[in-house]
C-alpha cells in the first residue's frame, strides 16, 4: 500500500537564468527548459507512471505536457502546488532584492507557514484521490523545498536545498508515514 510521488521541477525559464524571483509570474519555459524537460520525460519513461499532477502555472504546465507526450499518461491540475507569492520582490534578481529588502522580507509575500500548510494539503488530496497510485508532480522549487523540509523535519529542503531546474526528487506514502527517496537528482540531464 505505498502511493509513490515523484516531485520534478519544472525546466529552466528566462527568469531562472537570469536569477529573476518568478513567484506566481507565469514566464514559460526557454529552449533549454523545453530540452529539460524532454530529459526528464524520457528518463521516467523507464518506469510506470500513472498519471501528473502539475501547478497550473505555465512553466510547470510546459513541463507536464512534454513528459505526458513522452510517456503517454494523463495530466491534472492542482492549484495547491502554484508556486509562493514573493509579493514585491517577484521579477527582481538577486542583487536588486538584497538593495531593496535587505532584511529578505518581502512585502506582500505568501508566508512560510501558509504554503507549508497548502502544499500538505495537496499532497493529502494526491493520497485520497490516487492511493497507491505512482504520480509525477510538476511544480516549483519553494513548493518542492516546502515538501522536502516538512518531510524531513527541517533536515533538508527550504533555507538548506537549492533546488536545479529539471531535478528530481522521490517521496512515498506508506503505512501512514512520509519518506524521502532521494532529492535534487539531476543525472538525467545532459547539462
Amino acid at each position: 500500500m505505498i502511493t509513490e510521488i515523484c516531485l520534478v521541477r519544472h525546466g529552466e525559464t528566462d527568469w531562472n537564468m537570469f536569477g529573476k524571483l518568478q513567484g506566481r509570474t507565469d514566464i514559460p519555459l526557454n529552449s533549454n527548459g523545453i530540452n529539460q524537460a524532454r530529459e526528464c520525460g524520457k528518463f521516467l519513461a523507464s518506469a510506470n507512471w500513472d498519471l501528473i499532477v502539475t501547478s497550473p502555472l505555465q512553466r510547470a504546465k510546459q513541463t507536464a505536457e512534454i513528459i505526458s507526450s513522452l510517456i503517454n499518461i494523463p495530466i491534472y491540475e492542482m492549484a495547491d502546488f502554484l508556486e509562493r507569492d514573493y509579493g514585491d520582490a517577484e521579477g527582481m534578481t538577486v542583487k536588486e532584492r538584497a538593495a531593496a529588502f535587505p532584511d529578505k522580507n518581502y512585502p506582500n509575500q505568501e508566508n512560510r507557514n501558509s504554503l507549508n500548510k497548502r502544499v500538505m494539503i495537496g499532497l493529502e488530496n494526491i493520497i485520497q484521490s490516487y492511493k497507491c497510485r505512482r504520480v509525477i508532480l510538476v511544480a516549483h522549487g519553494a513548493v518542492i523545498n516546502a515538501i522536502l523540509a516538512q518531510l524531513s523535519n527541517g533536515k533538508v529542503g527550504s533555507g538548506k536545498t537549492r533546488l536545479k531546474n529539471a531535478c528530481i526528487s522521490n517521496i512515498n506514502f506508506s503505512q501512514d508515514t512520509w519518506n524521502i527517496g532521494d532529492f535534487n537528482q539531476v543525472t538525467h540531464l545532459s547539462e
